[in-house]
């Protein structure tokens, strides 16, 4: 069980009685578990709900030391279980702080039900100074650009409706997060009557949509037909049976796969039709692959046409029949470029890419017949987890990664998180929560949150919980290890800690030899050392147990079986892992 905190009895009310229990009532028959917070007296009103009326129970609070670990908790969350978890922002300072996980998120695709407050709306019953600063008109314009959709009810029975349609939007794919901000004078007026809250039941959100028998026909068509047809696996559910479903279509189809190591675990790593490692960017096995398919199928690809870029520029003449299955474009707005490049396709199918597997499996089989066009041979290219040469005496980037897949065992590992140029050549997925993918928005400070959130969510599992995040991610979110800390939420922490902004300094040097200037100054302004930051004594001030720093394998080796044991005991453990400067995989930056 997760340690919660247990409000002194009082007299709970048998009824709701004020604006703010009917939001509170509200979060626990959307069925919401937790919300994560960091307090403020726009919403002391609902605090005080979430404690005397609901008993700090359905949903349990976890306090935080910053509003971005909130959102960043519910996020890690949201990726384990598919389902939203509450965050709750303080008015308009709070809701800044926590914009850049809404929009990691958001990035994400996916579903969070954002609680924020203002006010009081009425001017005559504010503060002086204090509730003038902290109230904004239109508060969620903040946001409005990166969330599926927001509300400023106005009256208990709006409350009540803005929070089964927030549930429903946020639950529907495709899922992102939803706000709703409480007026302050709302939250702490007295009910003039019983209210009236409709059961759950008729606010439900709606079966995925599915595609027409017609486009799956002409789908299948196009993948039966190809030699050589190419899936390439994007999002998708955690569920293992729609796991399974992609080994079965793969293996009739005899398709090669890709996945992402942007996304989730989406398909196992060591099947033989897994023809590449899980991609960042293209190498060049990757490109002479997706260069040779004359079919390819995305499934709710993140940026497809910037994949296809990678394997020729001019996307437009690329010979392959490309087919698209994505909701995607339903989110896709003016503000944020998320909607990435517009690829080329010419078998569009508007459905989740979930139902779209399940469809064509069942036409794929009845046209076999049982058969399968896979001849058993396996184009899977992974190596040997092998340590690099200086391993002795220094951990490569890579290291890390082979360490890990030495060590895993038998135990059922959920790695919560991995470092940019993540080379996932070494380290296997086998299940749906082997790996629980990116940050989505790529902001720096996510790490950190994301692993609290997904321990929270894992928490009695029986899964042991792994991250690894580069240090200046890791220095900008430490303070969230106090939430795992206080509410005893195991897991390991490892920083790969090359003491820079490397991917900073990679641009730089790009720069400087495009202008044919000094590359050797690429470190000024970007190096994180002299003095060098103690991470394993930020760690331990959260109140989990750490060491470090570790420079060699054998050590590294030692200290991860350390942080395992302590995680199979219910506690955190933190690993600070000096590196070598450079990339397992090498980012593209513009101008190489």
């Amino acid at each position: 069980m997760v340690k919660t905190d247990k409000p002194v009895a009082g007299k709970t009310p048998a009824v709701m009685e004020w604006g703010s229990d009917v939001a509170a009532e509200m979060l626990r028959r959307a069925g919401i578990k937790y919300v994560a917070l960091n307090p403020g007296a726009s919403y002391r009103g609902f605090h005080d709900s979430l404690v005397n009326y609901l008993g700090n129970e359905n949903p349990a609070m976890l306090l935080c030391l910053h509003e971005d670990h909130v959102v960043s908790i519910a996020h890690g969350y949201a990726k384990v279980t598919d389902s939203p978890m509450g965050a709750v922002l303080h008015s308009n300072v709070g809701l800044m702080h926590g914009s850049m996980g809404i929009f990691n998120a958001y990035c994400d695709r996916m579903p969070m039900l954002v609680v924020g407050a203002t006010g009081p709306v009425d001017g005559h019953k504010r503060r002086p100074w204090i509730d003038w600063i902290h109230t904004a008109k239109d508060q969620g314009a903040l946001i409005r650009d990166f969330i599926k959709w927001d509300d400023e009810p106005r009256s208990p029975e709006g409350i009540v409706e803005a929070f089964w349609r927030g549930a429903q939007l946020t639950r529907s794919e495709p899922q992102a997060p939803v706000y709703i901000c409480l007026d302050a004078g709302l939250q702490e007026s007295r009910l003039a009557g019983e209210l009236s809250i409709p059961g759950a039941a008729r606010y439900q959100p709606a079966p995925p949509p599915r595609a027409g028998e017609q486009t799956m026909e002409k789908l299948a068509d196009v993948m039966l037909n190809a030699k050589n047809p190419l899936l390439l696996f994007g999002r998708g559910s955690r569920q293992q049976e729609a796991w399974n479903r992609r080994v079965e279509l793969a293996e009739l189809l005899g398709a090669s796969v890709m996945t992402s190591i942007r996304d989730r675990a989406i398909f196992p790593t060591e099947h033989p039709l897994m023809a590449v490692p899980p991609v960042y960017w293209l190498n060049a096995n990757a490109k002479k692959l997706a260069g040779a398919a004359d079919a390819i199928l995305s499934l709710d690809w993140v940026d497809l046409r910037g994949f296809l870029r990678q394997v020729q520029d001019d996307v437009d003449s690329m010979a392959a029949t490309i087919a698209h299955a994505s909701l995607d474009n339903q989110l896709h707005r003016g503000w944020s470029m998320d909607y990435f490049g517009l690829p080329p396709v010419d078998l569009p199918v508007q459905a989740s890419p979930d139902a779209v597997v399940e469809q064509l499996l069942a036409v794929v089989k009845k046209r076999l017949g049982g058969k399968r066009k896979w001849d058993g041979r396996s184009r899977n290219t992974a190596p040997q987890a092998e340590y690099s040469a200086n391993s002795a005496t220094e951990i490569a980037p890579r290291d890390i990664e082979v360490s890990l897949q030495r060590l895993r065992g038998d135990h059922a590992i959920s790695l919560a998180h991995a470092t940019y140029g993540w080379a996932g050549d070494a380290y296997h997925f086998h299940e749906p929560l082997d790996f629980l993918g990116s940050d989505g928005g790529a902001g720096l400070a996510a790490g950190p949150g994301l692993t609290v959130g997904i321990a929270l969510a894992l928490k009695d599992s029986g899964r042991l919980v792994v991250s690894v995040m580069g240090d200046g991610d890791f220095l900008q979110g430490a303070t969230a290890l106090w939430t795992a800390a206080r509410y005893e939420l195991p897991a390991l922490i490892i920083v790969s800690n090359n003491r820079s902004n490397f991917n900073d300094e990679m641009h730089q040097e790009t720069v400087a030899r495009t202008r044919k200037r000094p590359v050797e100054n690429r470190w000024i302004g970007q190096r994180i050392d002299d003095p060098a930051p103690d991470l394993a004594a930020i760690a331990r001030a959260q109140g989990i147990q750490a060491e470090g720093p570790i420079s060699n394998v054998p050590d590294l080796e030692r200290a991860i079986l350390r942080g395992l044991e302590a995680v199979k005991r219910g506690e955190p453990y933190f690993i600070d892992a000096h590196v070598a400067t450079g990339y397992s995989i090498a980012p593209l930056t513009r101008g190489n």
